[in-house]
């Protein structure tokens, strides 16, 4: 099973989510935990252990001044606009590359050929005796985060558990990281924030074909507009975590309310059985 965690806005609790399902479930079985919010990843400071890193590179273009005869060629292909043509120089706006290798076919002089870039990390640890994490790290200045997730993705390959924590939001990173899931958990608050931001990612989960459950994270009590649009689109809100200053204590120190307070265990049990159910398993 594939399961999602993911939010419509950053600072719900998505990640406080992943970790204490995954630290939960390990408890019984293999978890594989996939850190896809490549841009600011954080469940290793939850899970600190030795780790094994590996460099995640990109092809990207490179002109043969020599061999170019500044046709213009490569510039048309291009519509990220990373190439342009001037009359004797071919400028290249790496930032705009998606290294789809377009340009180094229709190049009638062969005068384009691709070298690996690095735009970041990807790095494996064990935690714990049943947990494996796997963390993308988005180099800084970098702006595509989606082959630093592919890459962090085809690691857990194989592993019959694996839960991936997104980014915020709802770009590519998050459509990316959705792709090929079984379910997909939504963290919301009770604010006029979170329930806008909520209503924008079940929309892109919809569109995905992903299945959808509800957490509802800080809640006040005051949950009756995201209750009421749960119920309007037929979703289910599966667990609600209390505003309590004690775990966001827990929280903010980096540990884990499964861990610190045993109880909790149950409840993220229960969540997993949610999910599963929703994904069609057992």
């Amino acid at each position: 099973m594939k399961l999602a965690i993911a939010s419509g806005k950053g600072g719900t609790g998505k990640s406080m989510v992943a970790a204490n399902l995954a630290f939960t479930l390990s408890q019984t079985e293999p978890v594989t935990l996939v850190d896809c919010d490549v841009e600011e990843p954080n469940l290793h400071l939850f899970f600190p252990a030795a780790a094994t890193t590996t460099e995640v590179t990109v092809p990207v273009p490179v002109v043969d001044d020599f061999s170019c005869k500044y046709c213009g060629k490569c510039e048309d292909f291009c519509q990220f606009g990373a190439l342009t043509v001037l009359e004797s120089r071919v400028l290249f706006f790496p930032e705009l590359c998606h290294s789809c290798g377009g340009c180094t076919l229709v190049c009638p002089k062969g005068a384009i050929h691709e070298e690996p870039k690095r735009i970041g990390t990807v790095s494996i640890s064990t935690p714990l005796p049943q947990l494996k994490l796997i963390s993308g790290m988005l180099d800084t200045g970098i702006p595509h985060a989606v082959p630093i997730i592919r890459t962090a993705k085809k690691l857990a390959v194989g592993y019959p558990l694996v839960i991936c924590d997104t980014a915020p939001g709802t770009s590519c990173p998050v459509v990316e990281t959705l792709d090929g899931c079984d379910a997909c958990i939504l963290v919301t608050e009770s604010t006029p924030f979170g329930l806008h931001d909520l209503r924008l990612a079940v929309d892109v989960a919809a569109r995905l074909g992903v299945p959808i459950g509800i957490v509802i994270n800080r809640s006040d009590g005051k949950d009756q507009a995201t209750l009421a649009f749960c119920t309007d689109h037929d979703l289910e809100v599966m667990m609600t975590i209390p505003f309590e200053r004690e775990i966001a204590a827990i929280q903010s120190r980096g540990d884990l309310l499964c861990r610190v307070r045993p109880e909790w265990q149950k409840a993220f049990a229960a969540l997993f059985i949610k999910c599963s159910a929703l994904s069609g398993g057992d």
